[in-house]
C-alpha cells in the first residue's frame, strides 16, 4: 500500500518510495527558488530491506508515493535452518520468513519478536 504526498511535506525519520523500494529518509536538502525555477530538494534515503543509500531530486511540489509501513508482532512457532514459522499475534495468521543472521542465535519457539511489512514484503525488526 502507498499514498502521495508532496516533497516538501517530508521530513528526516520518515518513509518515502525510491524506485518503488520503502526507504527511511536521511537527510533532505532544499534549495531556493531562483531566476529559472522552483526549489528542489535533494533527499537521501536507505533501503530498509537491502540497506542501499538512494538519493531522489525533485521540486517540492512534486508528488511523491509513501510507502505504509505496519509494525506488528508474532510469535514463534518454530525454527527450522535460517527460517523461522511465525504467527501475527493480531490476526493469528502463519507464515514462514528467513531470519537474518544476527537474529539466529536469539531466535526460538514460544519468543515474541517485531517485524514489519511494506510493499507486500516482511522483515524481522527485533526478536
Amino acid at each position: 500500500m502507498k499514498e502521495q504526498s508532496e516533497v516538501r511535506a517530508l521530513k528526516e525519520g520518515r518513509y518515502v518510495l525510491i524506485d518503488d523500494e520503502p526507504c527511511k529518509i536521511v537527510s533532505i536538502d532544499t534549495s531556493k527558488p531562483g531566476k529559472h525555477g522552483s526549489a528542489k530538494a535533494n533527499i537521501v534515503a536507505i533501503d530498509i530491506f537491502t540497506g542501499a543509500k538512494r538519493t531522489l531530486q525533485a521540486p517540492v511540489s512534486e508528488k511523491v508515493f509513501v510507502p505504509q509501513i505496519d509494525k506488528r508482532k508474532a510469535q514463534v512457532i518454530a525454527v527450522h535452518a535460517g527460517s523461522a514459522q511465525l504467527m501475527d499475534m493480531e490476526t493469528y495468521q502463519t507464515f514462514d520468513m528467513q531470519v537474518p543472521e544476527e537474529f539466529a542465535a536469539t531466535m526460538e519457539a514460544g519468543k515474541e519478536i517485531e517485524y514489519l511489512e511494506a510493499m507486500g514484503r516482511r522483515m524481522i525488526t527485533r526478536a
